[in-house]
């Protein structure tokens, strides 16, 4: 399940978990944003217990996608150990994601 989240320290949320996490980073603006909401509330569902899912609104966090070099929205980001290893732009499916995580997790 994806978590809107506030916090203090982004790398304090990272390290708050010894899941892997796969961040969204989106806008409330955006309309592609808008439709991987339930594309990550399924992928969510399939690795639950294995994968934590957070959404990061650019718009309130520019210096984050600033630093992760976030040109396109959405942008998906897993973090392993606090460290980012993976990251997919743009709207992609389901079985699409899945299959791609499944390959890091």
């Amino acid at each position: 399940m994806a978590v809107k989240k506030e916090f203090s320290s982004f790398q304090q949320l990272l390290q708050s978990t010894n899941l892997p996490v796969l961040v969204d980073f989106y806008a409330t603006w955006c309309g592609p944003c808008q439709m991987m909401a339930p594309i990550l509330e399924q992928t969510g569902m399939y690795f639950k217990n294995r994968l934590q899912i957070v959404k990061i609104d650019t718009d309130k966090y520019p210096n984050l996608a600033t630093k992760y070099g976030i040109q396109a929205l959405p942008t998906l980001v897993v973090f392993k150990n606090g460290q980012p290893i993976d990251r997919i732009e743009g709207v992609v499916q389901v079985n699409q994601l899945v299959q791609h995580l499944q390959t890091l997790l």
